[in-house]
């Protein structure tokens, strides 16, 4: 945008329509929904070995959708965004296979929680859990249900601490591997891979620093 001329709405939605922060915020939104509709939708059936295998299924899942992500982040013209879409994608990801987790233990043994649980009050438990608000309005009663409720708060802390390191530390190698290409780039080089594509034009001054 030129400085002293006026920007229209319309033209002021679609450069923001077409900033990189939009589509990194749109995919991350659309991650999230659809992994909760699958959540809601996926037939969990009551099955003895059932809540095991998703536990570890699922936690295998997660670890290998983490190193994708800080691999991406590393490589990505945006590591900032990239580190804030594996933000957004894995803690859902991780929260929701705690609450079917949850949910399919009480299938399995009714009265492992203070109360009956619907897919509903597990996702609630696991958050409650995942911010230590601690209500009380729900709690694990077998030694199974706190062993799984233990994981999870063990689970927590290392996410979180992964988050923590592991991402900040991918977003400073991409930071120093764009310092380092600085403005030596390649005439024959190919396009930008499409999760990086800054889509309009060079970045402005209206563009923040870094993304």
């Amino acid at each position: 945008m030129l400085r002293g001329r006026k920007e229209t709405p319309v033209a002021a939605v679609g450069r923001l329509a077409g900033h990189p922060a939009s589509h990194a915020f749109a995919r991350s939104l659309l991650a999230c929904v659809g992994m909760v509709v699958l959540y809601y939708a996926l037939p969990l059936r009551p099955q003895n070995p059932a809540a095991y295998l998703w536990l570890a299924g699922g936690l295998v899942l997660v670890m290998a959708l983490l190193v994708w992500q800080v691999r991406h982040v590393m490589s990505s013209a945006y590591p900032r965004l990239r580190a804030f879409e594996a933000v957004a994608t894995t803690l859902p990801l991780f929260l929701l296979v705690f609450a079917a987790t949850h949910y399919l233990l009480e299938e399995n043994h009714p009265g492992s929680y203070s109360e009956a649980l619907t897919r509903t009050d597990a996702l609630y438990f696991v958050i409650t859990v995942f911010a230590t608000v601690g209500f009380g309005d729900i709690t694990p009663v077998t030694e199974t249900a706190r062993v799984v409720t233990t994981v999870q708060m063990l689970g927590d802390l290392i996410l979180v601490g992964i988050i923590a390191r592991v991402l900040l530390g991918a977003v400073q190698v991409g930071l120093r591997r764009q310092r380092r290409a600085g403005g030596d780039t390649d005439p024959g080089a190919g396009p930008p891979d499409i999760h990086d594509d800054p889509a309009v034009g060079d970045a402005g001054p209206d563009d923040p620093a870094g993304w």
